[in-house]
């Protein structure tokens, strides 16, 4: 599947090259807060190569990772103002700024076609021109990301024991995340990524949510004990571009951007995502921690205290005057 979609991402790019002339030199400054070897790092320097081909070295990526130019919360901010060309936005990190498309996080809510990042990240990537385009105004989606589930990782306690997480004091990213937490008795903290590691070891959290891929990229496991399956609710991230910049680009450059994002895009990126949960599944075997899986029973305990968070986000983004209802069924269709 990867082999094909970057096949047709090829042909696009044959295609708009023959048209990109000199005059159209670009660099273009892409902030993450995310580290040097996460996936979307290792996805913007593929998409910097094609770029660069395609134009014969007139336009590439200069990309600042691991928070160089800000943290999470301020990546929206720094590409909407123009502070830089194009940067990661994760949603959860500013609560109530993205509430569409957080709905994409909700506990359990996925495509039917399925929950890989592949399925799910193509599928939001798909809607947001008709429901996303508004709450990420003054830039252009290239292509939206949704993680594999995020699981719940936690030093010391069980969390298969549902009743062991009630207390606890729970790293989270996001509106869904708090609630999740809170439903389940626990105390959710907002802690920064990579500064998850530390505030383990020295106890002020007793565990986090994150996929297996993240806990590789943020080097989790010496500091965690457990992990659960199944995950319960994913994140959701945007790539976008200062929408001036793109405007002012050239019609063949223009072009060339759209031809290389989009849904084929978020589907590769989805694709790359979930090969890099599967080597975060075994970097947390290989240290020792033990990956637990909530029983039937478990789990339906579980999807009972969890449920009505879902409820709850799409009426209230409904009161607000938005689609939710109509996006959610679109999503999960």
């Amino acid at each position: 599947m990867l082999q094909r979609t970057f096949a047709s991402l090829a042909i696009g790019l044959a295609l708009g090259a023959a048209s990109i002339t000199p005059s159209l030199a670009e660099s273009l400054r892409v902030s993450s807060y995310l580290p040097p070897n996460h996936t979307f790092q290792k996805m913007l320097e593929q998409w910097s190569e094609e770029l660069d081909q395609a134009t014969n070295g007139e336009v590439n990526l200069e990309i600042f990772p691991a928070g160089q130019l800000g943290p999470a919360p301020r990546q929206f901010e720094l590409v909407q103002q123009g502070a830089v060309d194009i940067a990661i936005v994760l949603h959860g990190a500013t609560p109530g700024r993205f509430p569409m498309s957080e709905l994409a996080g909700l506990p359990l809510s996925y495509p039917s076609a399925g929950q890989t990042s592949a399925i799910t990240s193509r599928r939001l990537t798909e809607l947001a021109p008709e429901y996303l385009a508004e709450e990420h105004a003054g830039t252009k989606i290239l292509w939206m990301g949704v993680t594999p589930a995020l699981k719940i990782h936690t030093k010391l306690l069980d969390p298969s024991d549902i009743a062991s997480l009630s207390g606890s004091r729970m790293r989270y990213a996001g509106t869904v995340w708090q609630q999740i937490f809170e439903a389940l008795g626990a105390s959710p903290l907002p802690v920064q990524p990579g500064e998850t590691a530390d505030a383990l070891s020295k106890g002020i959290i007793d565990g986090a949510s994150f996929p297996f891929e993240a806990t590789k990229s943020f080097d989790l496991a010496p500091v965690i004990d457990y992990s659960m399956e199944p995950g319960l609710a994913s994140a959701t991230f945007a790539v976008v571009l200062n929408q001036q910049v793109y405007d002012n680009f050239s019609p063949e450059l223009q072009a060339l951007i759209d031809q290389t994002t989009g849904p084929d895009r978020a589907q590769a990126f989805g694709e790359m995502w979930d090969a890099g949960e599967a080597e975060g599944r075994q970097y947390m075997l290989d240290g020792g921690v033990d990956i637990v899986t909530l029983s039937d029973a478990q789990f339906a305990q579980v999807e009972e205290k969890v449920s009505p968070i879902v409820t709850s986000a799409v009426a209230a983004v409904d009161a607000s005057g938005k689609p939710g209802k109509a996006f959610i069924e679109a999503y999960t269709k």
